[in-house]
């Protein structure tokens, strides 16, 4: 008994120091994505959560800025993805979409992909919404910690992708995000590699 309590306390051990050294790649990861150029046909916005009032979240809100700031520099197609998750009045692409036309974005130039809940679906669904349109690399952009991975992805649709990522909130936000991205990646692992279906 003393010895299998010593091989779990070991096993224990073993993944919270994996599961810190993923959490500290995540963390490296967002600060060494390349600054992106200006050479992107498309920009994919991907979503976050809408308050109760139909407004984007502070996070998404940045997330808009970075992406209006980024059309203004080089115009071209962009699409906002995201669907209406269970506490959102609305689906975040048609939030996200009003917001980019208030800004003085063409409705024309924006494609909604309403139907995606993670990143992959934004990312794939992304990719079909383009497929009929003359795109050879796409602006991936999303919050800073986020955006390894989407990147990510992106090469595994077969983007070629560069990333603009906007900022985090501190305190507890900036851990919770983290905690769960660090999460979030070993599940693609577990995907990617093991062809596990999580």
């Amino acid at each position: 008994m003393h010895r299998l309590i010593r091989i779990m306390l070991i096993l224990l051990l073993a993944g919270i120091l994996i599961y810190l050294a993923i959490f500290a790649s995540v963390i490296w990861k967002e600060h060494h994505v390349p600054a992106p150029g200006d050479d992107y046909d498309a920009i994919v916005v991907l979503g976050a959560q809408v308050t109760p009032e139909g407004v984007p979240s502070i996070q998404l809100g940045w997330r808009l800025d970075a992406a209006a700031e980024a059309y203004f520099a080089h115009p071209c197609l962009i699409v906002v993805c995201g669907a209406q998750g269970s506490d959102e009045p609305d689906a975040e692409a048609h939030v996200m979409a009003d917001v980019l036309i208030g800004k003085g974005i063409p409705e024309d130039q924006i494609l909604q992909d309403d139907t995606s809940f993670n990143t992959r679906q934004n990312i794939r669904h992304a990719a079909e919404l383009l497929a009929s349109h003359p795109v050879d690399t796409v602006l991936i952009v999303t919050s800073d910690y986020h955006l390894p991975r989407a990147l990510r992805l992106a090469e595994d649709e077969g983007f070629t992708a560069q990333g603009l990522g906007s900022p985090t909130l501190g305190g507890f936000w900036w851990l919770k995000n983290h905690v769960r991205e660090t999460l979030s990646w070993v599940k693609y692992w577990l995907e990617r590699y093991l062809n596990l279906k999580l």
